[in-house]
């Protein structure tokens, strides 16, 4: 968000404050903004904010993808660190994908460090998605959730013109 002085006269001096909402954001990040004058020298400029987000919690992807043909697994992980100069817990509370997928949190360094990897069992094909949902002993982020998204492609869907023919 934007604010500024609509007008300023020659030689003078303006003020223009940028604010950005760091909601959900974390670790270095940078946002632009293009500024258009009318002064004939200096009719455009940009201005860049940069920070870096210190969060209680860091988690590294948000996210993760599981893409596998019918058949074959796929392990993906993530990574949790504490931001805090306290040891986190990690406690799971819900898993929305019991059955399609197994996961494995291990503690790398105490209290610090966590590494949760995940892994698609066999099953159908198609595409599922879910959450594992965390608690932990923070107040400052009492919850963790980590989403996941599953595809399965059948063997025949791989190439459905047989292999190495063209349509």
């Amino acid at each position: 968000m934007a604010s500024f002085d609509r007008s300023i006269p020659p030689g003078g001096e303006g003020k223009i404050t940028l604010s950005v909402n760091t909601k959900g954001y974390q670790g270095e990040h940078r946002w632009d903004a293009r500024v258009n004058t009318n002064d004939p020298v200096t009719d455009l400029f940009h201005l860049e904010v940069r920070a870096v987000i210190n969060v209680p919690v860091h988690v590294s992807p948000r996210s993760v993808y599981l893409d596998a043909v019918e058949g074959r697994t796929v392990t993906r992980g993530i990574e949790i660190r504490a931001g805090l100069d306290r040891p986190l817990t990690l406690n799971p509370e819900r898993f929305d994908l019991e059955g399609k997928v197994s996961y494995d949190i291990q503690e790398v360094e105490k209290g610090k460090l966590f590494r949760i990897l995940f892994t698609n069992l066999p099953s159908a094909p198609g595409r599922y998605q879910g959450a594992l949902h965390i608690r932990t002993n923070y107040p400052e982020r009492p919850d963790v959730i980590v989403y996941i998204t599953v595809g399965t492609l059948g063997v025949k869907e791989k190439n459905p013109y047989g292999v190495g023919q063209q349509p």
